[in-house]
């Protein structure tokens, strides 16, 4: 009897202390888990003749992400930035760069933060995913604490994952991303 009263206070602790996601949270779809898919949600904030996204591969086909409707006159023969964001490894297929034509000037995107600025005010929900994920924050679909969102006229909510130290932990945050401005703030809500 002793014991019994430690374990069932204990577990009673823990399932009460779990974190959950407020009710008036949307889970985020399942196809917004991959940012090659978000891409063409894109609404850049200055006016382009044209624009891509592109991953370092020497061959042509495999190389276009994503391509907004070029003009037929346009043949782009620029070379690839050695770096890019989203950086995986070094070598062939390692990152994604933008390539952004405005008034008949090429123009490279290949930082994080370059691909913010050329989001710009943040319009819909992929591209608040899409900022999050430059500062290494994921949709894990299996999890409602990483995978959920809300948005109002101000701002964009979501609860997303980033793998801790060891690849095995994963880690809540509650993210608020200004749309206006693109700038966000984090909290943590722990590991599972």
């Amino acid at each position: 009897m002793k014991v019994l009263f430690p374990v069932v206070l204990l577990c009673s602790g823990l399932v009460f202390s779990q974190k959950t996601v407020p009710a008036d949270y949307q889970k985020i779809p399942e196809i917004l888990d991959n940012p090659e898919l978000l891409y063409p949600f894109i609404v850049p904030d200055k006016k382009y003749d044209y624009w891509s996204v592109l991953r370092n591969n020497p061959d042509p086909d495999k190389a276009v992400i994503y391509e907004s409707q070029a003009p037929d006159f346009m043949t782009l023969n620029d070379p690839t930035p050695e770096k890019g964001f989203f950086q995986k490894c070094l070598g062939e297929d390692c990152f994604s760069y933008l390539l952004a034509c405005e008034k008949g000037k090429t123009k490279y995107f290949s930082t994080e933060q370059q691909l913010r600025d050329f989001i710009g005010t943040v319009d819909n929900l992929p591209e608040a995913i899409l900022i999050a994920n430059t500062y290494g924050y994921t949709v894990d679909t299996g999890n409602a604490l990483s995978s959920s969102y809300k948005m109002d006229d101000k701002n964009i909510f979501l609860y997303l994952t980033k793998l801790t130290n060891n690849t095995e932990n994963k880690e809540s945050f509650f993210i608020k991303i200004n749309r206006k401005t693109g700038k966000h703030e984090v909290k943590s809500n722990g590991t599972f």
